[in-house]
């Protein structure tokens, strides 16, 4: 397996409910947070020019799953890496850690698109020079 792009962020007070555990819809908020650290080490942004195009990756498929509870100060890891890239699709999965043990997974699928002021986004091949930017975060396939 190639090696996951890894971040971590300390639980804000914000993020948690009345019981003082971290709310389920701030794991989306992390994950995307996550995919957009990924563009900006690759170089590249979830909004791109490239060949002359504006591109961007809106999503199609979200989910989480959520293993324990964490909370109010507590450091989460997040490892995020690619299980599967189409000819225009990626699957991003993100894994979620406090002190080493699994908190929550997810998955999000989103298509390359070719974006014009005005138009509705067009679904394009995902384009050469970014595949090869993306390679080694693919996971193998053992």
């Amino acid at each position: 397996m190639n090696a996951p792009f890894k971040t971590s962020r300390r639980v804000e007070f914000r993020e948690t409910d009345m019981a003082g555990i971290v709310h389920f819809s701030n794991f989306f908020t992390w994950m995307e947070q996550a995919e957009h650290e990924v563009w900006r080490a690759l170089g590249l942004g979830v909004i791109s020019k490239i060949d002359g195009h504006t591109i961007s990756w809106p999503r199609v498929s979200a989910e989480c799953n959520y293993r324990r509870a964490i909370r109010f100060e507590e450091i989460i890891d997040v490892e995020i890496s690619i299980a599967r890239i189409g000819t225009k699709s990626l699957t991003w999965v993100v894994r979620f850690f406090h002190s080493g043990q699994p908190v929550a997974n997810g998955t999000i699928t989103t298509v390359c698109c070719q974006i014009v002021h005005g138009q509705q986004p067009v679904s394009i091949d995902i384009p050469q020079a970014v595949r090869e930017k993306l390679s080694p975060l693919v996971e193998s396939a053992e």
